[in-house]
């Protein structure tokens, strides 16, 4: 049994990923006022074992009752070698499935611990007559053998949306010489995360979803995480997550196109849909001031167009047909 045709939403803004512990109300409650694109409700390394039962239902409570207006709404279970996985998704799921976007499955390691997952919430939508596949799916990649499956992970189920780089675990797993997360390990002269990175980015362009880069633990050392974020979004990344409040600006800053940028998008989309129609000539290429832009252009305008749209920008330039 299979989730039918997708109902997931893979274009949700997801610039900041706010993480916030499921077992803490006073957390839960202050999440809802900050402007996080997407919150997460942490059953997992932010509950300690022992509260684990207790905060499930507290995240179905907050669910159901908070005022998550303009957020995508994020639940992370544990993970599939842990006793808690499949409670953690019954309860959620059938206490508030409803209020619901998406569940985060850590530690992913190959393609059928995603199956699983999709076939218990495809049974449990089925059981509560809730939309079969509308509750997405988001991946986080935490080691090496689930970097080295992870195209076979993003295509597993219609239901993923994101692929999630986890870097605590990751560095844990591969033994990197450096015990702050998301900093550069002392004695590599390069960027010790590119390939990493480049090889989530790749197999979620493949496959249509999101790639979002994990979080940088100095929590109070803001232009760390800018610089971090910096360069997780220069490779293309969607998002990154936040830990602390301090943070959520940042990451909505640094995953936006700048002003210039965006109303530069909008000039080459509008230059080219006319360029291109009858009243424009029908030409394959043309000039935008000094700029020569043509198909290409056209879809690279798209992808920071896109991206100014979803953060809500308003362009402050307007196109003029040229004279002639």
């Amino acid at each position: 049994m299979t989730s039918p045709a997708p109902q997931v939403d893979r274009l949700r803004p997801r610039r900041s990923c706010l993480a916030v512990p499921g077992s803490n109300p006073r957390f839960l409650e202050k999440a809802q006022g900050l402007p996080a694109d997407q919150v997460f409700l942490d059953l997992e390394d932010a509950c300690a074992p022992l509260a684990k039962p207790e905060a499930r239902h507290t995240v179905v409570r907050f669910l159901n009752e908070g005022d998550w207006t303009g957020k995508t709404r994020v639940v992370r279970v544990n993970d599939w070698t842990t006793e808690w996985t499949y409670r953690d998704v019954v309860t959620v799921v059938e206490g508030a499935g409803q209020n619901l976007d998406c569940l985060m499955l850590p530690k992913v390691q190959d393609a059928q611990q995603i199956v699983a997952l999709d076939l218990l919430l495809t049974q449990i939508e089925r059981t509560m007559g809730f939309e079969v596949g509308r509750i997405g799916i988001e991946a986080q990649i935490e080691n090496a053998r689930g970097l080295n499956n992870v195209n076979e992970i993003a295509q597993a189920s219609p239901r993923v949306e994101t692929i999630v780089f986890g870097p605590a675990d990751f560095m844990a797993s591969i033994n990197m010489k450096s015990l702050v997360v998301g900093e550069q390990p002392a004695g590599y002269p390069a960027d010790a995360y590119h390939y990493i990175l480049m090889k989530i980015l790749m197999a979620a362009r493949a496959n249509d979803v999101q790639a979002i880069d994990g979080p940088y633990l100095q929590i109070r050392n803001v232009d760390g995480f800018r610089e971090v974020a910096g360069r997780a979004a220069a490779l293309g990344f969607d998002g990154k997550w936040v830990l602390h409040p301090g943070q959520v600006e940042a990451a909505n800053e640094v995953f936006s196109p700048t002003q210039e940028d965006y109303d530069h998008a909008e000039l080459i989309l509008d230059a080219y849909a006319h360029h291109t129609s009858e009243e424009g000539g029908r030409k394959g290429s043309a000039m935008l001031g000094d700029e020569m832009i043509d198909e290409a252009s056209r879809k690279m305008a798209l992808v920071v167009s896109g991206k100014g749209r979803a953060a809500g920008m308003r362009r402050t330039s307007a196109f003029e047909i040229p004279e002639g």
